[in-house]
Order: C-alpha cells, then sequence, then structure tokens
C-alpha cells in the first residue's frame, strides 16, 4: 500500500517545495513604519508625520507685536482681532485681494493665510510709511480709487510689484496686479497710477 496521506483536518508538517521552512524564531515582529523605503525615499502615498509645528505665540505687525490668535486662525482673523483693519474683509476665498498684506516683500491674500504659517514681519497698507508716500499720491492723481474699499490691498499689491522690479512694461503690471479686484473705477486707473511710479523710480535711479 502506498504512504498514508496527511491526517484530515490537520495541517501537513511538509514544506511547499521550494519554500524553506519558517520557525518560530524567524519571524520578526512588525515595526512601526517610518514612511520611507530601504533607499530612504518616501512611500507612495503615506505621509511622513515630522514633529509638530510650534506656532508662535506673537505676530510682528506694522512694527507692533500682536497675539498670533488661536490655532487654525487666518491672518486676517488675527489683525482684525487685534483691531487692525487696513486688510479688509472680503471675500474670505482669496478671490479679490482686499486683504492683501505684505510678509516680509511677499503680497499674499491675509484671508487664506494661516497665521501659524507667518514668519516674517507683516505690513498693512497703514504700516507702509513714506516708501508708499508716491503711490499713495498717484492712486489720487491719476483717480485709482473711488469707494476705496479696495485700496489698501491694491496699494500693498503695488509695493510689492515695484519693490521686485520698477522695470516692467505696462502689460506686466497689469498682469501683475490683476488678481486684486475693483469695482468701481476699472482698472486702467489703477495701471495708470502704478505705471506713474514705476517710471518715476526709474528715473530716480
Amino acid at each position: 500500500m502506498g504512504e498514508p496521506g496527511p491526517v484530515e483536518g490537520r495541517r501537513s508538517e511538509r514544506p511547499s517545495r521550494g519554500v524553506p521552512a519558517r520557525r518560530g524564531r524567524d519571524v520578526v515582529p512588525d515595526r512601526p513604519s517610518s514612511g520611507r523605503n530601504a533607499a530612504g525615499a518616501p512611500l507612495e502615498g503615506r505621509a511622513v508625520v515630522g514633529p509638530p509645528r510650534v506656532q508662535a505665540e506673537h505676530l510682528r505687525v506694522d512694527g507692533d507685536v500682536v497675539p498670533a490668535g488661536a490655532p487654525g486662525a487666518s491672518l486676517l482673523e488675527v489683525l482684525r482681532g487685534a483691531g487692525i483693519f487696513a486688510a479688509k474683509q472680503a471675500c474670505g476665498r482669496g478671490e479679490c485681494g482686499a486683504c492683501t498684506v505684505l510678509v516680509g516683500d511677499r503680497a499674499v491674500m491675509s484671508c487664506t493665510m494661516p497665521a501659524a504659517l507667518v514668519t516674517g514681519e507683516v505690513t498693512t497698507a497703514a504700516g507702509l510709511g513714506d516708501d508708499a508716500a508716491d503711490l499713495r499720491a498717484a492712486f489720487a492723481d491719476h483717480a485709482a480709487f473711488q469707494c476705496g474699499f479696495c485700496t489698501p490691498g491694491q496699494v500693498v499689491r503695488a509695493a510689492a510689484v515695484l519693490r521686485e522690479s520698477v522695470d516692467r512694461s505696462r502689460d506686466e503690471i497689469a498682469r501683475e496686479m490683476s488678481g486684486n479686484i475693483c469695482r468701481c473705477t476699472g482698472y486702467r486707473q489703477i495701471v495708470d497710477a502704478v505705471c506713474a511710479v514705476a517710471e518715476s523710480r526709474q528715473a530716480a535711479r
């Protein structure tokens, strides 16, 4: 008679052909993943979580120190909570530019900027000082505002554009200013004002 087969209901002790038996001491306990492969690259679809960011307790705005607000607050919420109203509250979605401020030299829409990510000095239209005196005068000379609601954001955006470079064509200036909406005057007068300041600063170099 042939060799009897394995007893029904019991697993055969014979390993599959070509696959070495795995003994208990060979089993490595599961380890928490680092989120990276053996080469150190992040695994696809798996976030690599670093240490939590510590939010600063205060921000510097227009030369003053103000509380940084609650975790998750936008920069606009922090500003208005501190009684700083030069940044206007309008769309709340980063679409109109009325809330534009500078963080360092970069223009940002403060309604969508998390306050926790602010790492530089914040400057509103009220804090531009003498550096923007020619811009404010040009806006008045060229009738670049009517109701004035969007004007602080327009002036801040223009200040950022000209800080980056005064050597811009009219089309370039119009394109750079296009993210800030004006419902009263149209945009020709605004672009006229910024172009006039750019030309004046070019001549003064």
